[in-house]
């Protein structure tokens, strides 16, 4: 069986310590199954966000959303964000359409998520 990493990247991985040690154990427990959906499937029935040839998709998690991208060794984790979160940005944004469409499209998206790189360098 080959081995099936969970990688969290800084950002990830200080808003999940960040949070209450019950629902970081909840979260951490839903990703038991996930190894098994993203190994057998193409991923069609999680979000999917396109930039510059670069795939990431959304795992919607209770009131959570994590946006993770495929890796050789299992997915790396880039945000973990509350859906609340989620819904100010795209309230502030004033974006009219899906929410994939709506973030895959807005430039601020893409720096929430690629600004654990500048963050980490």
């Amino acid at each position: 069986m080959l081995q099936f990493q969970i990688i969290f990247n800084p950002t990830s991985a200080s808003e999940l310590a960040k949070m209450p040690k019950e629902l970081q154990l909840n979260i951490l427990g839903e990703f038991r199954g996930l190894p098994q959906e993203i190994l057998s499937t193409d991923l069609e029935h999680f979000g999917k966000l396109e930039r510059h040839g670069k795939a990431l998709h959304r795992f919607r998690l209770g009131d959570y959303r994590i946006y993770f991208e495929r890796h050789p060794l299992g997915i790396v984790v880039h945000r973990i964000l509350s859906k609340n979160t989620l819904k100010d940005f795209l309230f502030r944004s004033s974006l009219p359409t899906g929410e994939d469409a709506a973030l895959e499209s807005n430039p601020k998206f893409w720096e929430l998520i690629e600004g654990s790189k500048t963050k980490s360098s």
